[in-house]
């Protein structure tokens, strides 16, 4: 035993001793005080790097047509647990019935939606520690192989730095690799600029080639404006640009661009030329004290609005409506959200139980 204690007192001698071993150690001290001393915080993920424009003004993730209902019944605030029905006509995309649970709490966060033609979307996130999250799910669509997906997502959030790695359909049985491997860093540089680098291999099969794709962003924040862009090495740039006007009023502007080999103007043969499309939209959004309504117009000649307005505390009515002028196409869209809970969940929500816990690992 005492032969064992010299060896270990030696190795570690060793390590504490050596020159190079503690040049290196005292330059992560130092960077670390540094990285603490500019009070850089949390900059999000890079999918988010446009969330204020994308998701709060546009009305990309809420455009819908025909009839739709959203029942949902809430049984328990923490842990969160709710169950909900939603029922649709007209819409060619939408499906006539489909029915979710819900289960969150500070270390797991499970949901599972099935519809009328028994396809199956389930979510199960663990959280290990407050910064390392696991995320998996599964898409299963019956006598649709092309729409089966699983997708496992490792995330890593720091103090200043966010880290993913993501994984779809991957598959080693097939004598190789295959499937859709994403990578993620964002890190803030100071307390307004962020800097991230995405990184993308796929392999469909093993009778096809691997394609590679890397994308720069950067963002940067204010107090009252944000702007973030996005580089493709492939030939790509993406930029927005977000502003709050009022109070009550914000607005966005989203620019994209894509340069991508095309036809020759002379000799009609591939890589004779380049070709180049571009998009800008430019959208609002005006909260009012019950309702909130989003306009957006893009360079295309789609015009598009959305009217939210709660007209009871567990009742809201939800109106789309969208215009083509290039193809002579419009959709309208009308909804109705109910939510409804018991006395003791609608007690536990007035009197903030589980707002000082971590919220369900999204």
């Amino acid at each position: 035993m005492a032969t064992l204690s010299e060896k270990d007192e030696t190795a570690l001698n060793f390590y504490t001793s050596n020159a190079l071993f503690q040049r290196l150690a005292d330059s992560y001290t130092s960077l670390q005080e540094r990285r603490e001393a500019l009070g850089l915080s949390n900059p999000g993920t890079i999918d988010n790097i446009a969330k204020e424009v994308e998701r709060d003004v546009f009305l990309n993730n809420s455009a819908f047509s025909g009839l739709r209902a959203d029942i949902t019944k809430a049984f328990s605030v923490s842990p969160l647990f709710q169950v909900s029905h939603s029922l649709s006509m007209g819409s060619p995309n939408g499906n006539p019935y489909s029915f979710a649970v819900l289960y969150g709490s500070p270390s797991v966060f499970c949901q599972a939606n099935i519809d009328n033609d028994f396809g199956l979307l389930g979510r199960f996130n663990w959280r290990w520690s407050q910064a390392l999250v696991t995320k998996s799910s599964v898409q299963l669509q019956p006598g649709a192989a092309a729409g089966n997906m699983f997708s496992l997502e490792q995330d890593y959030t720091g103090a200043d730095f966010t880290a993913s790695v993501k994984a779809m359909n991957p598959n080693i049985l097939d004598g190789g690799l295959t499937g859709i491997f994403i990578g993620d860093y964002l890190q803030s540089v100071t307390p307004s600029l962020s800097l991230g680098l995405n990184a993308m291999w796929q392999r469909a099969a093993m009778n096809q080639g691997p394609e590679t794709l890397v994308s720069y962003a950067a963002r940067y924040k204010t107090r009252e404006w944000v702007a973030s862009a996005r580089l493709l090495s492939a030939g790509g740039l993406q930029c927005s640009y977000w502003r709050r006007l009022a109070e009550r009023v914000e607005a966005g502007v989203d620019v994209n661009l894509q340069f991508q080999p095309g036809l020759g103007l002379s000799s009609g043969m591939m890589g004779g030329g380049m070709k180049k499309e571009g998009v800008t939209t430019l959208g609002a959004k005006y909260e009012f004290r019950q309702s909130a309504f989003r306009a957006q117009v893009d360079s295309q000649g789609r015009l598009g609005c959305l009217l939210e307005k709660r007209i009871a505390p567990a009742v809201t009515v939800s109106f789309f409506g969208e215009i083509d002028h290039v193809k002579t196409q419009s959709r309208l869209g009308l909804a109705v959200s109910i939510e409804n809970a018991a006395e003791e969940v609608l007690e536990q929500q007035e009197r903030g139980v589980g707002n000082d816990v971590l919220p369900p690992p999204f």
